[in-house]
């Protein structure tokens, strides 16, 4: 553990930018030591581990990024897919000089830490995929993920309103707080909003497990009903351990950022040693 006369200092939250081919991209750490690295869900930023960040960097050097093409980080032309977001993903890892690191995933996120776990391999110290969707032919053959984040800007500004309500089930009265940011990280997408999730569906995920390498945990919050399927399916490909969190939707990250800090720390903790940065 940080001693407690240092703790101030290694949690403070620092920003920083690098670059890369495709422009800079955005980046928020917390802490020193081993670096773990944390890519967030569609179509959030970096704030999405806005709590979870100095926890964990209590212990390690914390690092969220902004995706390429969301939040702080550069927004290119052409179509979002995860081979392209996991190149970004490789340009900030390099560039950081992260030889060895740690690496979550969440949601949109955790597919692209399948596809940057299958790049870097035995440079992936360990891996957690939280609520990452197992992406198969029924996955890409399935309904379309529709109109979640889609809204149509109106004259009168009621498309703020609208697009508050299509996502107010996935929070509970009292994480106002945290809808807000999952607004104001969509408003700044909002004209290619659904494209993180529609990028999904045109990936191939089986061809690129065996790639992977390092040792693999599932977790899943227990309300979040589009993920919690993809455990069974984690665990029968990779031979992972998988585990449901006491709590959450979505926005898990956000809403037991507490146990979710733990659940990193623990499952990095079994695996220390292995990485530097």
């Amino acid at each position: 553990m940080t001693d407690a006369t240092d703790t101030k200092h290694t949690n403070a939250l620092r920003r920083g930018y690098v670059p890369s081919r495709f422009g800079q991209l955005h980046y928020v750490e917390s802490g020193a030591g081993e670096p773990v690295l944390m890519l967030h869900q569609t179509p959030r930023s970096w704030t999405e581990y806005l709590h979870v960040l100095p926890l964990v960097g209590a212990d390690h050097r914390a690092i969220a990024m902004d995706t390429l093409g969301y939040g702080a980080s550069a927004k290119p032309e052409g179509p979002h897919r995860v081979e392209r977001f996991a190149d970004a993903v490789g340009d900030l890892i390099e560039a950081l000089g992260l030889d060895r690191f740690h690496l979550v995933g969440h949601h949109t996120g955790g597919v692209i830490a399948v596809e940057v776990a299958a790049r870097f391999q035995d440079r992936v110290a360990s891996l957690m995929l939280s609520a990452t969707a197992f992406v198969d032919d029924e996955k890409r053959s399935g309904p379309g993920h529709g109109r979640v984040d889609r809204v149509d800007p109106q004259a009168d500004g009621s498309h703020l309103r609208e697009l508050w309500d299509r996502r107010r089930g996935f929070y509970r009265p009292g994480e106002e707080a945290a809808l807000t940011r999952y607004v104001i990280d969509a408003l700044t997408v909002l004209d290619r909003i659904e494209e993180g999730h529609e990028s999904l569906r045109r990936y191939h995920m089986e061809p690129r497990l065996p790639r992977i390498t390092a040792p693999t945990l599932a977790v899943c919050a227990p309300d979040d009903h589009f993920s919690l399927p993809s455990l069974a399916k984690f665990a029968a490909a990779l031979g992972c351990e998988t585990r449901v969190l006491s709590d959450g939707h979505v926005a898990a990250p956000e809403q037991v950022p507490a146990e979710f800090a733990r659940t990193i720390l623990t499952w990095v903790g079994r695996h220390r040693g292995s990485a530097e940065g």
